[in-house]
């Protein structure tokens, strides 16, 4: 066994100094979040092919930019997430969120033209409108190039058109392309819907997403896989069911703040995947039960 080391804080320290000290300090929460910075480090290291997945919530927030950070490090390879992230990446390119309060008076925001997503407001017109002024244009372009669309290629070609420092435009200069099962869950996919009942032989090739993340369970079959995993919901599940494909993944971080007794995949813990094949059974993988806003620009800043 080996002792509990205390954690020393000086001023002007680096990030990665305090979370290397978090390994050896004991708790429930910062040796997790050391292992994880560590398993990352080696992943990347090791050319491990490696998916992000995570909700559109944290993409309202400053966490945004933790995540352009983290794909521009080169730590991951292909993207798995939710519909949301496509509306705020965009609306935020060109309009600002504002901070908030969770107990603000929501029926007040109504009155207000505002909208509330936990304790950041956005102003109506900063969210929809901005998104539908977007993606018109730009589907109108693609659609004279041809009509049938994989989200995955539609999203390259998006992202070829951000702002930098976007989530969508990282992606596409770090070659890491974008999944997102749930399209149609969002102002993405009202666009997407809207253009449609326009031009009725625009069409959304779903499958073809699906082929190509066939294409890289088996063609990765002898090699490794990892996966960082925000949150949960579909973009959790959809790399995880992918996985077992090729036997399970053989790197997993976990941060959730969500509990295994509440029902949810979202609270569903690594071990319970391993039954399924999901992850392997000798995988290195760590669940940090914390709050990602805090909990991931933390790793970030220590890679």
């Amino acid at each position: 066994m080996k002792p509990v080391e205390d954690i020393r804080t000086r001023k002007g320290m680096k990030v990665s100094e305090l979370v290397d000290m978090f390994k050896n300090s004991g708790g429930f929460t910062a040796p997790k979040l050391g292992a994880a910075v560590e398993l990352i480090k080696e992943m990347r290291r090791k050319k491990v092919e490696t998916f992000l997945s995570f909700t559109a919530d944290i993409v309202s927030t400053g966490t945004r930019g933790a995540i352009v950070d983290l794909i521009n490090s080169g730590s991951v390879n292909h993207i798995i997430t939710t519909a949301g992230t496509v509306d705020h990446d965009l609306a935020r390119s060109y309009k600002n969120y504002y901070r908030g309060d969770f107990m603000l008076n929501d029926g007040q925001l109504l009155k207000e033209k505002k909208y509330r997503l936990g304790n950041v407001v956005i102003p109506q017109d900063h969210y929809g409108k901005v998104v539908e002024e977007k993606m018109m244009p730009f589907l109108e372009r693609e659609y004279q190039k041809k009509k049938k669309w994989a989200i995955s290629d539609l999203l390259h070609d998006l992202g070829r058109e951000m702002k930098k420092n976007s989530i969508i435009n990282s992606a596409y200069e770090k070659g890491v392309d974008i999944y997102i099962p749930g399209y149609t869950d969002g102002s993405f996919g009202s666009q997407l819907w809207s253009f449609w009942e326009m031009n009725r032989d625009f069409a959304i090739d779903s499958l073809e997403d699906e082929h190509r993340l066939s294409e890289i369970m088996f063609n990765s079959s002898k090699g490794k896989m990892g996966a960082i995993i925000i949150g949960g919901g579909i973009s959790k599940h959809h790399v995880i069911w992918w996985n077992q494909f090729r036997g399970g993944l053989d790197y997993a971080v976990y941060i959730t703040t969500a509990q295994e007794f509440d029902g949810s995949l979202s609270g569903a813990q690594p071990r319970e995947a391993v039954s399924w094949g999901k992850i392997k059974p000798r995988a290195k993988q760590v669940l940090i039960e914390g709050e990602a806003t805090v909990i991931l620009p933390l790793i970030v800043a220590s890679l």
